[in-house]
């Protein structure tokens, strides 16, 4: 009787397979996680120890790169705490992170490379030219800190090798399997700010740091990025977009800043769903960076987004320390 059944359901595999009622060994490998991300700082300023920082890593590799540096040392402090990382935090920072893709200048992107820079191990920093030019020029220069790149003014220490992107131009982040292209952005009057799309294998991420709508820049930056993105979202290979909404609703025009509301956020997606299909951006997940942090101002933006999201993207609204799965 056993025999027969293993055989009546050895013989059935196939029909239950084409039925729909086993999982296909592609669909389970496609619902494995692509990337692994340590959100280190999510606010948006005012809050010192948790400003714009997200560690990414390939699925499965202890070697991380960072997405701008507000805050590193308290998050990965917390991460520690929650287990994110098995080893100190002292080792996470020196061993672990293996580069850092800057998308601008502003201290609260910046500022824990600068003050855990004495500490830090060799390693390069990638960014658009000219956020390397200030870096080197108002940051490295041994007036407002040492210089620890490898140009500037004598002596250079050399710690920091600043590797200049090239948009369109894809790259690999050294000592990582991943890859990196570099979008441009508007970030409000005479400041340019970057979008990091980062590769592991076929999957995608898309980072995008401080950006004004295209509407508000007079700018077209944002369109440019959900050109290239949109044939990866019909495909299925982008696992997540990381995108800032910092004001309330009710922030007037003229004080946005380079910034987005939630109803900016949301204009700007459906430009993305034009492109690729409303359906396809359905359960797209959605990371919330940058929400200005009063309880109210966070409270409002969440609640804006949630209340408005026909495109029923999956919203996500990181904290600091834990990690992400995509």
């Amino acid at each position: 009787m056993i025999l027969a059944s293993l055989r009546l359901l050895r013989r059935n595999y196939w029909g239950l397979l084409l039925a729909g009622w086993l999982a296909p060994a592609a669909a389970l490998a496609q619902a494995a996680p692509a990337f692994t991300v340590v959100p280190l700082g999510v606010k948006g300023g005012l809050a010192e120890g948790n400003l714009s920082a997200y560690l990414v890593a390939a699925a499965g590799s202890p070697d991380f790169v960072a997405l701008d540096a507000g805050s590193l040392r308290p998050g990965v402090e917390k991460a520690v705490a929650n287990h994110v990382f098995t080893v100190p935090a002292e080792a996470v920072l020196r061993q672990r992170i293996k580069g850092y893709c800057l998308s601008h200048p502003h201290l609260d992107h910046v500022a824990g490379l600068l003050l855990n820079a004495p500490d830090d191990a060799p390693k390069p920093i990638y960014g658009l030219p000219a956020c390397l030019a200030t870096m080197q020029q108002d940051y490295f220069n041994w007036r407002a800190w040492p210089n620890f790149a490898t140009g500037g003014p004598p002596p250079a220490l050399g710690k920091y090798q600043l590797r200049p992107l090239v948009p369109g131009q894809e790259v690999p982040l050294t000592d990582t399997p991943l890859r990196v292209q570099v979008f441009a952005l508007s970030h409000g009057p005479g400041m340019q700010s970057a979008a990091f799309l980062v590769r592991s294998g076929a999957s995608y991420l898309a980072y995008l740091g401080d950006t004004g709508a295209d509407e508000v820049e007079q700018a077209h930056g944002l369109h440019d990025l959900w050109l290239a993105l949109a044939p990866l979202v019909q495909a299925g290979q982008l696992k997540g977009i990381f995108i800032e909404a910092s004001y309330p609703n009710a922030q007037p025009p003229a004080q946005l800043f380079g910034h987005l509301t939630p109803a900016l956020l949301l204009q700007e997606l459906a430009g993305l769903a034009r492109l690729a299909g409303p359906a396809a951006l359905r359960g797209l997940p959605v990371v919330i960076t940058h929400l200005k942090p009063t309880a109210a101002n966070e409270a409002l933006i969440k609640e804006q987004l949630t209340a408005n999201n026909t495109l029923q993207v999956k919203l996500i609204f990181p904290e600091q320390g834990r990690a992400l799965q995509f």
